[in-house]
Parts: C-alpha cells; structure tokens; sequence
C-alpha cells in the first residue's frame, strides 16, 4: 500500500517595496490617462493588436502561428483580454495535439505532459522559471487571466532553452504596448465544486494605458488575479498484493497457520516488476519444498480530504519606445500559492491470522482460476484513523528588463536581464488513533474496480471510547530557490546569396537553491474519550464516498484543525511522555543541501533560402553550447549527537546540441517541415544530494525504507526528429499530421540497496511502530543513478476546420480536434541488495498513453460562442509501488476522460456573460497493478478517486 501523498514542491518570498510603489503609480497615471482618453472620445475604437477576439478568431491565430513558425508549435491564443478558453492554464492545454493531461482532483488538472514525458521547460515570456528548488514551474499557479497567449514548441532551434526533453511552454502576459489605447477590464467567476459542493470565487482586473510624450511612447499596465477554491477529494484503495499460505494447514510450511501472510524474502522478493504468478495452484518453495500460495491485499484504506487554496498574482509591464528603432520593458510577476487540507484517513490491515474461526477455507473467495482472494472475512484485524493537516505556501516573484534596438538596416539586437527568487514552505501534522475491530468483510472487487468494505460494526467508528491515541507525526520543510540571469542576442540581415541572416547571443544565469526540514514522531497511548483531552480533539466526518463506493460513510479521526490551533499544548502532551519530542520553542529546520549552478549558453544560428524545383525552401541551421558548474554542499546530522557535518561537491558538464530545421512549400498553401534537434534534462537538486534519508518501517515488513542521492548524475540527452505536414486549404482552417521520435539516453532510474543502521546511526532506534531497533536496523535505499535509455515514437494528427456557406443557425459552427498515437520503451535495471545491476527489462515510460484524442465543436454567430470538448486518453504506466512490499510494482491508470462544454453571450460591446461545465458526465480516476502478463483493472485493482464536476459562471465588463 502507498498512503503517501505526493505534493509539488512550492515556495514562499516577500516582495520588494519599491515594486509595490511602482504598481501603485503605475495604476495611477493609467486610471487619470483613461478619463482623459475617455473625454476626448477618440475615433479609432479598434481593437488591440494582438488579443483577439471570439472562438474562430482565437483558433485562427493559433493557425498563423503555427504556419510561420520555423519550429512545431501549438498555440492557445485568449479569445478576449485575459480570456482563455477555460478557467485555468492546464486546462487550456488540454486540448492542443500531443499534450496529455491527467491527475483531476481538487477542482483542477494537476499532470501535464507533451507527447507522454513531463520533463517540460516552462517560460514567461521566454524566460525560463521555477518553482523554489524545483526546475519547473506548476502551471496551474498562472491565472488564466493573466495570460494572451500559450506557445507549446516540441522542436527547438538553437536560439531556445536546452532543458525539458519533451518540450517549451512559454506563457505570454500582456504588455500596454499590445493596445492602441487604454483598456480595463474586469472579470468576476463563481465556481461550483463537487463533491465539496462549495462555491468558489474568482476576481481579476486589468488596467492599462499608453501615450505620446516628447520622450516617446510610455505604456503601463496592471493585471490583478485573486482565485479561491474550496476542494474535496475522496479516494478509496485496497492495499499491496502479497502472498498467504493456503486456508488449508495440511497444505501449509511447518510454522505457519493457515492464511498467514509470508514476510520470509528467502521465499518471496517484493519489489520485482513482474510479481508472483497469480494462476491458481501456484507454489512458493519453502526450505527445498513446494507450497500453494494465494494473492490477497494487506489493507485497505480510503482518504477524505478537505482543502481550501487560493492564488494570488499580480504582473506589471511598464514600455518605453523613445523612438522607431528601440524599445524597453520591464515587468514584474507574483504568483502566490496557499493551501490548508485536512486529510481523514481510515486504514485498516487485512492479513491478521488471529481470529478465523474453524473454517478459514470459509472466510474466503477466490477470483475464477486465479489464486487471487477475492472476498475475505477476518477477525481482530488491527486498524488506525489519522488526521493529517498540511499546510503548504508559495512566493514566487520575478522582475525583468528587456530592451530591443534596430542598429542600422541589417542588425537587431535584444538584451534581457531578469532575477526571480521562489520560496516554498510547508508544515505537516498527523495524529494517530487505533484499535483492534471485531472483524472485518472485504471485497477487494466489487464491481467497476471498486473496493466495497465494511466493519462487523461500523458504529464503533465514530465511538471515541474504541480508540487510543498513538503516534503523532510532527514534520516541516522550507524549499527556495533564486536565478539572476543575463542574455544577449542578435540576428544579422546577412543577404549573402542563400544566406539570409545570422542569429548569435549569448545567456548566463546564476541558480541557487537549498531545502531544509525537520521529522519527528512519538507515542502517546491514551483513550480517546480520556476527560483530560475533551472531545474538542476528535472529529467526524459524513457522507463520504456516496457516488462511487459501498464503503464506511463516516468515521471518527483527530480533530486536525483543533490540534493545529492548540499546537502547543499538544506538542507539549506528547513532550510528557518522550523527553527526546521537542516542544514548539525548539523546532528548528535542517538544511539538507544547499546548491549553486551556473549556467553558461552560447549559440549560432543561420537561415537560408533556396529554390527547390522552382518552390521555396527555407533552413535553420546552428548550435548551442551549453556548460554547467554545480556546486553543493550537502548537511549530515548525526542522529545521537546531533552534530552536523557538511560534504562538498563540484560537478562540470559540457555539450554542444545541434539544431536543424528544413521548411518546404512543394504547392501553394501546403509546409512541410523537417526538424532535428537535442536537448538536456539536468538532475534534480535533490537527486544530487548524496545524505541518506531513511524511512521508519511503518508497515512492519521487518525493514525500513529510505532514498538517498548521487552526486554523480548526468544529464539526460534527447536526440530529436520531427517531419511534419501542414494543408492550410483556407484562412480559418487547416489539416496537419507529424511524424516523430525521441532518443533518449541516460535517463535517471531508482536502483535499490540493503544498509545496516547502528543504533548510533538509526533515526527510528525509539519507534514504536516497527520492529525492534534494539541492535540497530535494516533499510532499503533507492538512490538515482543514469541507467536507463529510451526511445518514444509517435504520430499526430490534428484538424481546424470551419466549413464556409452553412445554412442558418449552422454558420459559424467549426471544428477542432486530434489525435496522437505514441509506442514507448525503456530499459529498467534490477540491482540487488549490494545496488548491482543484476537484470534489465523492457517497459513503458511512465505517462505514456498509446492513444489519446481529442474532438471539439465551435460554435460563435453574433453575441453567442460555445464550446463542446471531449478528451480521452488511453491506459498508461503512471507510477511504481513502494518496492518494500509492490508484487507486482507497477501501478496502471485506467483510460481517462472528460466532457466539458463553455458558452459565452456578449450583452453589448463592453460586458459578456459565460459559462462552463467540467467532466459533465462525472468521470472517475482508476489504477491497478501491472505488468507485463501480471494484473488487470478487475483482479488486481488499486485505487478509486471521485473527480466530481465543476459548474462556472463569470461576469466580464471592459471598456
């Protein structure tokens, strides 16, 4: 079982004053320039130059983009200002060929991938940004409203960014300069959430102005984005499959009683990516001798998660154009990030062999031919209920001056300098209780591949006196991370016969990142309806799971809400039982690593232009050079003296990537496109840091876990070929395919290894929730290491199409779709307990669906726009078990999908009303274990999670 849930890194910052005092200003001079302007009543009401309007505009757009663009590139272009075509920026992407979407809870898409791999360079404006220590930034962070357009490159020329594997996105913001005049704009959303059945408000205003001085042009612009969300995930899941020996004792190993779970790795290996044979009357060979085994789940757990988030952002762009042939910019972004969840868990273990009456054969059944438990009854089964609260923030701030100069006929050059810092820091509680149910009936399938449980008496659940207060879990860490970065670039007008003009710059950026945190548990052993806590401490939650599960619906956990606000009187309860717990007035962080990595990018590029058989042909050639010098000191603390010891490291790398791209028109209205070009992901910071991180052994399977890094990682290279085929047979519309693959070579894998602990060294020498740490204790580490080579190949198809001459209400109705088939590989290294590499196998890339497509219908005539979509992708590897105890490892997603549908009304010139529907037909996400011939959704079924629909509604006024 798995019940960690994996957030995204995030961070925290403070803004520096003077950036306020210039929104303020700014915001002034452009609210007295709009009544002035307003006065004047000026003749050209045009529209602005780059924000477009209405759903055809917005795809026609994206279609000239695409059309003269050099490299492959997918657009979403907003329809209005600030107005994406959906609520949030990932969302948006969703529907762009190649792009795959995926984690749906808490009212948003949480995964983006292009073409199946997540290794994505993520750029404001073309500058690379991040999220604290992380490489990347989470899309979801960007209001949609603060956003004109999304370029989605899966080739790169020279000139571009080396990292992200898969691909660039670069949000563009808007600039006063992409307007002739003023505009404000002000836009108020409520959205209707499911199962949390809470409304959530959005607010977001723009301003901005530009005017004529003696000095130039001066434009100003202010973006203001405030979004609140109020969330519930619910999520049910049946545990790790593991073996049993037989119901049966004449069939079962001396020592064993019938149906006791087998925890001896001379007989079995958890971990391995193909698991035990599941066809019934397999055997396991105990001392020389062969047994029947049988497959059952070792718990099962559901997980009620109530949160409330929100995003504060803000971007400011001021431009000065002293005259034709220069322009500068500077702009600021924030983006914020707040969440509280509460986290009700209920778990409880399946594989007590205590209480199974005379009949043990009795208390099961099998699923047909297999030795898989299907239904099983089992008495005083041990269980406990946490209540887990996390809090979690981010500051993200980025400045940024840009100028652009005409030198003469035939040069342009461009200088960028930027610095942005991101803070992330979160705070993780949880408290324990437990007991021992009567019995529990499980059926691990149920249909639908749904879990169905209940207890003997799921009264007790919420009876305060059948529970203990156990382990209370009292964590935090704080990740942040900063860049200074400086480029410049140039393009010559060279007219040198097919020469046309050379590109060359030069980029250097300076990153620094660190992470701190802290870990501690301990034991309290006191009822739950102890007089000296109050009920105050404990919670109930009600009616969980009523779509999809015939599971308990409500269940007693501490009150995590209430031990936060009182967090020190807990703190110190926990303190009176364990002097080692510390009280709140000696919590301190841990750095774990701090990092400093300078980056170095030079690059020279040349376009030509020939004829080839009387037709143009257009190619972009260069090459970038790229150096890396990283620097990290990595923190050890001595877990009995507390003593803490820093390492040193220093890594350089060098690459040359090449870049070439072939851009052909054989017939009027018809591109052909050929692009090869290699790109880099560089290691995690936390990848690099070589400390050991062990794990307590919280599930008892007789050792601990762990993760530790290498120092030693490269970076993962991709050799990239794109030939691609684009028919623009009208101005609206357009059919394009492409033909790809990536060659990827020394991708970054976990590889495993068994260490001793002395008691000197064992964190977890006091738990109580493991075994016995008396002579110190054993741990698996996973550790990353660059042992893996893969290869992704794939088709694109994709569509826009607005027929001409329709009758009636039809005019106006358009098309949008596509589809993308993808056929992965990759090499997965077996190490044993040493960390060798004993065995390779072959399977998929983590993320990738053979087959995933979408179709949209438009529609816009007069004031009305709408949008019906439908997104599908097919089944894919989405992550492996924690290999303590995974049989097999590998967990699957099932097929994925969504209904949404938009509509929009214009009441006038000025205001418009919309409103938006997602996964109108209230689609599930579902996983099971797999691999190769091991496992299906209806057998080995994992976990069930209730996406829920969302209902909008947005009011939106401009002048």
């Amino acid at each position: 079982m798995n019940t960690t849930s994996l957030v995204p890194p995030r961070a925290a910052a403070i803004a520096p004053v003077f950036a306020l005092r210039l929104t303020a200003i700014a915001t002034a001079a452009m609210l007295a320039s709009t009544a002035q302007a307003q006065e004047a009543k000026a003749a050209d009401t045009s529209l602005e130059t780059v924000v477009v309007t209405g759903v055809k505009a917005s795809l026609t757009k994206s279609l000239a983009n695409k059309r003269t663009n050099d490299q492959v590139v997918e657009s979403v272009v907003a329809e209005d200002i600030g107005k994406l075509p959906d609520n949030n920026v990932v969302e948006a992407l969703q529907r762009v060929t190649g792009i795959q979407v995926t984690n749906r809870a808490g009212g948003e898409v949480g995964t983006l991938s292009i073409r199946g791999l997540p290794d994505i360079a993520t750029t404001w404006n073309g500058r690379n940004i991040f999220t604290a220590s992380g490489t990347q930034v989470a899309l979801q962070d960007i209001p949609s409203t603060l956003v004109r357009q999304i370029d989605v490159y899966k080739t790169r020329d020279a000139s571009q960014l080396e990292n992200g594997i898969a691909g660039q996105i670069d949000v563009k913001s808007l600039r006063p300069f992409d307007f002739k005049g003023s505009k404000f704009s002000l836009l108020a959303r409520e959205t209707y959430l499911d199962p949390a059945k809470k409304s959530n408000p959005q607010l977001s205003a723009l301003a901005s102005n530009r005017w004529t001085t003696g000095a130039g042009d001066f434009g100003a612009l202010v973006n203001l984005s405030m979004v609140k969300t109020n969330y519930r995930n619910e999520s049910v899941t049946p545990g790790a499959m593991v073996p049993f020996v037989s119901p049966n004792a004449a069939e079962d190993p001396a020592g064993y009683t019938p149906l006791q779970r087998v925890f001896d790795n001379n007989v079995w290996t958890p971990g391995t990516y193909t698991g035990l044979p599941q066809k019934a009357g397999s055997t396991l060979n105990f001392n020389g001798q062969a047994y029947p085994y049988y497959l059952s789940r070792d718990a099962v757990f559901q997980s009620d998660v109530e949160g409330r988030r929100e995003r504060p952002a803000a971007n400011v762009a001021l431009q000065w154009q002293p005259n034709q042939d220069a322009v500068y910019t500077f702009e600021a972004m924030y983006n914020g990030y707040r969440d509280k969840a509460f986290n009700q868990l209920l778990f409880s273990f399946v594989d007590w062999w205590g209480a199974l009456g005379s009949n043990p054969a009795g208390t099961i059944t099998t699923f047909p031919g297999t030795n898989v438990i299907k239904t099983r009854t089992v008495g005083k089964v041990y269980g406990f209920n946490s209540g887990d609260y996390t809090t979690s923030a981010t500051d993200s701030y980025i400045y940024a001056l840009n100028g652009k100069w005409n030198l003469g006929d035939r040069l342009r050059l461009e200088g960028d300098v930027s610095y942005q810092t991101s803070k992330f820091h979160s705070e993780f509680t949880a408290t324990r209780i437990d007991r021992v149910a009567d019995s529990i009936n499980v059926d691990f399938n149920s249909g639908g591949g749904n879990m169905a449980f209940h207890f003997d008496d799921d009264a007790k659940l919420v009876d305060p006196k059948q529970w203990n207060v156990a382990q209370f879990y009292d964590n935090a860490n704080r990740n942040q991370g900063s860049a200074g970065t400086a480029s410049l670039s140039g393009a010559y007008d060279a007219d040198w016969g097919p020469l046309k003009t050379l590109n060359f710059g030069l980029r250097f950026d300076s990153r620094k990142a660190s992470e701190a945190n802290r870990t501690q548990s301990s034991f309290l052993g006191r009822n739950l309806a102890d007089a000296s806590l109050g009920s105050n401490y404990y919670h109930v939650n009600s009616n969980f799971g009523t779509d999809f599960a015939d599971v308990p619906r409500s269940w007693m956990e501490p009150n995590a809400y209430y031990i936060r606000d009182n967090i020190d009187a807990w703190r110190a309860m926990y303190h009176s039982v364990d002097a080692n717990f510390l009280t709140t007035d000696k919590l301190s962080l841990q750095k774990t690593f701090d990092v400093k990595e300078d980056t170095t990018n030079l690059f020279l590029m040349a376009d030509t232009e020939n004829q080839l058989f009387g037709r143009p042909l257009r190619a972009n050639f260069g090459v970038r050079y790229v150096q890396v010098d990283t620097r990290m000191t990595a923190y050890k603390v001595d877990a009995s003296t507390k003593v803490v010891t820093p390492t040193d490291g220093r890594k350089t790398a060098r690459k040359f990537l090449p870049s070439l791209t072939l851009r052909y028109e054989p017939v009027r209205d018809v591109l052909v496109r050929l692009n090869y070009g290699e790109t880099l992901r560089r290691p995690n910071f936390g990848d690099l840091n070589p400390i050991i991180q062990p794990s307590d052994d919280v599930s008892k399977v007789g050792y601990g876990g762990g993760s530790g890094g290498n120092p030693g990682l490269e970076p993962t290279r991709s050799k990239n070929l794109d030939l691609t085929g684009e028919w623009y047979f009208q101005k609206d519309s357009a059919l394009y395919g492409t033909l790809f693959q990536r060659r990827i070579e020394g991708l970054v894998v976990p590889l495993r290894r068994r260490i001793h602990l002395s008691p000197a060294e064992d964190p977890f020498r006091n738990s109580t929730s493991g075994g016995d740490h008396t002579n110190g204790y054993d741990y698996v580490i996973s550790s990353p290491v660059n042992a893996s080579n893969g290869k992704i190949s794939g088709l694109e198809l994709g569509a826009i199409y607005f027929p001409k001459g329709l009758p009636g209400l039809l005019d106006g109705l358009g098309f949008q779709g596509s589809v993308t088939r993808l056929t992965s590989s990759q090499n997965v290294p077996t190490a044993n307990n040493a960390g060798e590499i004993v065995s390779q196998l072959e399977g998929p890339f983590f993320g990738v669906s053979k087959l995933s497509w979408n179709a949209t219908l438009a529609y816009e005539k007069g004031p009305i726009g709408a949008r019906l979509s439908y997104v599908r992708r097919s089944a894919f590897l989405a992550a492996n078990e924690a290999a303590l105890f995974a049989n097999p490892i590998g967990i699957w997603r099932q097929p994925e999908k969504s209904v949404d549908f938009q509509l929009s009304y214009n009441i006038n010139d000025r205001m418009s009303l919309d409103f938006s529907g997602v996964n109108l037909t209230n689609e599930m996400q579902q996983q099971y274990y797999h691999f190769g011939d091991a496992g299906n959704p209806e057998v080995t079924n994992f976990g069930t999670v209730q996406i829920g629909r969302a209902f909008s509604v947005g009011f939106r006024w401009k002048i």
